[in-house]
């Protein structure tokens, strides 16, 4: 029997943590049945719970990049882990309004730096030509725990109460963080699994780390954050606003709407998984990280908006499941070369660089769902928050090409105040 690699056992733990923070991210739009009868809320309050993990997820995705550059990715997920599965538990603990967005914004605290964090873990135990495959995989794992969210959350609701989903989420993320502890080390030479190998094939690994040129790494990521906003009120729309989308605009049971909610999310696994092997593949065939990268995002995100036209010119529960679908799957393609960018631009910083990124679609998961609630509210129409993410869409095609990812970031090769890759404890 082949061993299984140390470096596929990293990945694969990667890939839990990416299910479980969107399980617990998502399981809040389909139990919303549940607590917003209960509380007595409207839509534009429901917006603002969906949204309320993310003012300290935007706030902590810079601060959490450095730290996971600074103290390392082990130490970073663990704390994380802790409090995001602490949040998840005071969510089902809710008697009202308040409390439910305490909640949520201790979530977005805890999950800040999860995805800076996985990536500097990444630029460590991913080669570099499968990056885009990495990236890809793990949001893959994200979209099935977005996929999966609605049916399960259900089948939890109807037989134990909304409260119980959330209950059940943060067992989950609790034994995530005790088997990320027991099984990942920082450098992978200090694992004591690794053969040689193995550790040949990995990036060689930075004694030091240099401190952060700010400022010019800030204006480096920057059309590449826009972009990033542009898909992220994309993917914020959907993962808010769909299972009831098809609650209400189809008038359905909730078991089917999370069934149709779940079909939709499922298209995005597939676009995640293809969009990180294309990536990597157009960058071994052509060595061009400009068409691996910026050219497959802005043809995916046509894609995208070209997909949900039929949206606004027809309404049929049929037409409305395969637009969905076709256009969650070209959006989530272009997963893999945006996420594999931080790592090509600024390798010696990625966490901080990514963080970067993710703040963009951290300002989205903010804006989207409050202004998609408010836009339902006021003209009781549900097509129209999906014609604003077809604007952003093509938008979005044009500023692809600002991101420049076959130039690297000068900054990360000057050195400056080291700070030491931390010793493993």
């Amino acid at each position: 029997m082949r061993r299984l690699r140390v470096s596929h056992i990293v990945l694969i733990l990667l890939c839990l943590l990416y299910f479980i923070t969107y399980l617990d991210r998502v399981n809040v739009s389909t139990a919303a049945a549940g607590y917003a009868g209960e509380f007595h809320l409207n839509k534009t309050e429901i917006g603002l719970v969906f949204s309320a993990f993310a003012y300290p997820y935007l706030l902590f995705q810079i601060i959490g990049g450095w730290v996971s550059d600074r103290f390392g990715a082990r130490r970073t997920l663990i704390a994380s882990g802790v409090i995001w599965a602490g949040a998840t538990v005071l969510t089902g603990m809710a008697g009202g309004l308040a409390f439910l967005l305490f909640a949520r914004l201790l979530l977005g605290f805890g999950e800040g730096a999860t995805f800076p964090a996985a990536t500097a873990a990444m630029s460590r135990w991913v080669p570099k030509e499968r990056r885009g495959y990495a990236q890809g995989v793990t949001h893959a794992a994200a979209r099935i725990g977005t996929a999966v969210a609605p049916t399960a959350i259900v089948v939890v609701m109807t037989r134990y109460g909304w409260r119980d989903s959330f209950y059940a989420c943060a067992v989950l993320s609790f034994l995530w963080v005790v088997l990320w502890a027991l099984s990942f080390t920082e450098i992978p030479a200090d694992h004591p699994r690794i053969t040689a190998q193995e550790l040949a094939e990995l990036p060689v690994p930075q004694g030091e780390r240099f401190s952060v040129p700010w400022w010019p790494l800030f204006r480096r990521m920057l059309p590449v954050t826009i972009v990033y906003f542009c898909y992220g009120w994309t993917l914020w729309l959907f993962l808010s606003w769909i299972p009831q989308y098809f609650l209400h605009s189809y008038n359905l049971d909730l078991t089917q709407s999370a069934v149709f909610a779940s079909a939709v999310f499922f298209a995005g696994v597939v676009g995640d998984t293809l969009g990180g092997i294309v990536t990597d593949k157009l960058l071994e065939r052509t060595g061009d990280l400009k068409r691996a990268r910026s050219w497959m995002v802005a043809t995916c995100m046509l894609l995208s908006a070209l997909a949900m036209i039929p949206l606004m010119l027809t309404h049929g529960l049929s037409v409305s499941l395969l637009c969905l679908s076709a256009g969650f799957f070209f959006a989530e393609m272009t997963i893999g070369p945006m996420w594999a960018i931080p790592m090509d631009v600024a390798p010696a910083c990625s966490g901080t660089a990514s963080g970067m990124m993710n703040t963009g679609s951290a300002l989205a998961a903010i804006t989207s769902p409050v202004v998609s609630g408010y836009l339902i509210d006021r003209y009781g129409n549900w097509q129209l928050p999906f014609l604003v993410t077809m604007i952003l869409m093509g938008i979005t095609v044009f500023l692809a090409f600002r991101m420049r990812p076959e130039s690297r970031f000068q900054g990360a090769d000057v050195p400056g105040a080291a700070v030491r890759v931390p010793a493993q404890s």
